[in-house]
C-alpha cells in the first residue's frame, strides 16, 4: 500500500483515499498525528501536492490539509462559531468539513458550488442567488484564486453577508509578495502550475490581497493564529505557517 500511495499522481490521491478510506485509515493508525477535526490519530498523514510534495500533509481519515486543520482550530478556540446557531454559507465546500458541518443540527448551513457534488446550490461565486444580508458566517477557501473577477466576487460575498457578520476567505499567499501577480498570456499548463501554483490559478496573491478586500467594504484582519499556538501542537496537527485572512462586514 505504502508503494501504491507513493506512485498515484497527486490530484488522484484523495479520490484514491474516499474509495479505501477504512483500509488507509487503519493502515496509517497510531499516535504521532492527529486530525483536530475528528480527533482520530495516525502514524504518519499522507504526502500531498501539486509541484512540491509536502511531507504528513494529507490526513486519511478526513481527507484534510494543513490549512483545514489550522482553521479548525482557530475556529474551535478562537470563536464561538461552532457552538453558534447560525446561518453559514460554505461556497466550494471541503470534503474535510462537509460532514461534519452537515452534522450541525444548531446551525442553517447551505454549501453552493458551480460544479461540486456537495453543492445544496449550483451557482458561480459572480452572481450568488441569495438575499442580502443573510449569513453570518461565510467560509470559501482557496477559491478566489480560481475566479478572473475575484473583486466581483468579493462583492457578492460581501453582499449576503450580514452587518457584523464574518468570512473566512482563505488563498494561497505569498507572505514576501508585496502586489499580487496576473499574466493570462502564460497559457501552457505547465508554466502556469511553475509560476502560479496550479495551471487553475489566474493569480499569485500578495500583500495586498488585504486591500483588494477593503476595496469592497469588507474589514479585513490577517489572524495571526499560528502564533498562539504551542510547538507540540503544531507537530502534532501538522500545521503551516500562515495567517488566516478574516474579515468582517461593517
Amino acid at each position: 500500500m505504502k508503494t501504491l500511495l507513493n506512485l498515484v499522481p497527486r490530484p488522484w490521491l484523495i479520490q484514491l483515499s474516499i474509495w479505501f478510506r477504512p483500509l488507509i485509515k487503519l493502515y496509517f493508525k497510531g499516535n504521532r498525528f492527529t486530525d483536530p477535526i475528528d480527533g482520530s490519530s495516525y502514524r504518519k498523514f499522507l504526502r500531498y501536492g501539486y509541484q512540491n510534495l509536502r511531507q504528513n500533509a494529507l490526513c486519511p481519515g478526513t481527507l484534510s490539509l494543513e490549512r483545514h486543520r489550522l482553521l479548525w482550530l482557530y475556529l474551535d478556540r478562537k470563536t464561538s462559531f461552532l457552538t453558534d446557531a447560525i446561518r453559514v454559507l460554505h461556497v466550494a465546500p471541503e470534503q474535510a468539513f462537509y460532514k461534519k458541518f452537515k452534522s450541525f443540527s444548531h446551525w442553517d448551513y447551505t454549501t453552493t458550488d458551480l460544479h461540486s457534488p456537495l453543492a445544496d446550490v449550483k451557482a458561480d461565486i459572480c452572481a450568488l442567488p441569495f438575499e442580502d444580508n443573510g449569513y453570518d458566517l461565510i467560509l470559501c477557501n482557496h477559491v478566489l484564486e480560481h475566479i478572473p473577477n475575484d473583486l466581483k466576487a468579493m462583492e457578492e460575498l460581501y453582499r449576503v453577508l450580514k452587518p457584523g457578520g464574518t468570512a473566512i476567505l482563505q488563498v494561497p499567499l505569498e507572505e514576501d509578495r508585496e502586489n499580487t501577480f496576473e499574466d493570462d498570456s502564460i497559457t501552457d499548463q505547465q508554466e502556469r502550475t511553475r509560476i502560479f501554483g496550479q495551471y487553475d490559478h489566474v493569480r499569485v496573491y500578495g500583500q495586498d490581497y488585504y486591500k483588494r478586500l477593503q476595496e469592497v467594504g469588507f474589514e479585513a484582519i490577517p489572524m495571526d493564529f499560528i502564533k498562539e499556538v504551542t510547538e507540540d501542537d503544531i507537530q502534532r496537527f501538522a500545521l503551516p505557517s500562515e495567517r488566516i485572512p478574516v474579515v468582517t462586514k461593517k
